[in-house]
């Protein structure tokens, strides 16, 4: 495919993508207070358990407006996950075989519970993260967070974490392009385990080792399934081609 039309697919699906994205930020709009209440509840819960007084400020004239375009862009983003995943199947599908895209598309096929579980494993952690880092403040004195920068942070988080998750689409497809063969993602193994506890270290926001580890092992885990399939498919090629040079 020329470099022309390979820039018109990338406009097209960019395009679609942001559609899905924006008919599911209606909803989000619509939804917005459940869904502002949902994300509060954590910082509501540490308040609680600390018997301190606790709440979000919305600090400006415009912070309430700003907050609810981003909280339903949000929603958006989690909502129309199949759709802007397909977009970026649908982007690869082209240079891909027939075989090569039956095992694309069923892996790809697994990118919206890997998001979604991704986005899960972020709000189990989320409540946690969020008691720690405000029972810093002194006894006696109220906690006024800025709303904008609390629910950025919240939804910041868990989409980290949904893209995260993400790493064996990524891999897999790579891999059925021939960009990346398998053998490089199993030789790459320790940077892949160092950068997995890196990532677990910076999202996290909690001292302690443990959360870290929760985070890190499935990110790792992941990235060694995504390598065994990505040494099967190369197994396969290979011995393809030798049948076809023996021919």
């Amino acid at each position: 495919m020329p470099l022309k039309e390979h820039l018109l697919e990338i406009r097209k699906r960019i395009v679609l993508a942001s559609v899905g994205v924006v008919l599911g930020a209606v909803l989000g709009w619509i939804l917005y207070t459940p869904i502002f209440d949902l994300l509060q509840q954590p910082l509501l819960d540490a308040a609680a358990e600390r018997g301190s007084l606790t709440t979000t400020n919305f600090g400006g004239v415009a912070t309430a407006i700003d907050m609810r375009v981003r909280v339903s862009l949000f929603l958006g983003v989690l909502v129309s996950c199949p759709w802007w995943l397909y977009q970026l199947w649908a982007f690869v599908n082209p240079g891909l075989t027939r075989t090569e895209r039956r095992y694309a598309f069923g892996f790809l096929g697994a990118a919206v519970p890997l998001f979604l579980g991704g986005a899960a494993l972020a709000w189990y952690v989320l409540p946690r993260a969020v008691v720690i880092l405000t029972e810093f403040t002194p006894t006696g004195a109220a906690n006024l967070i800025d709303a904008q920068g609390y629910l950025t942070f919240v939804m910041q988080f868990i989409l980290a974490f949904g893209v995260a998750f993400l790493l064996p689409v990524v891999m897999v497809t790579l891999n059925l392009l021939g960009v990346v063969r398998g053998s490089t993602w199993q030789g790459g193994w320790r940077w892949a385990i160092l950068l997995s506890f890196v990532f677990a270290a910076v999202i996290t926001p909690t001292p302690d080792a443990l959360t870290m580890f929760w985070v890190a092992l499935p990110i790792c885990a992941l990235y060694f399934a995504a390598a065994g399939i990505c040494l099967l498919h190369d197994r396969r090629v290979d011995r393809r081609n030798a049948a076809l040079l023996e021919a």
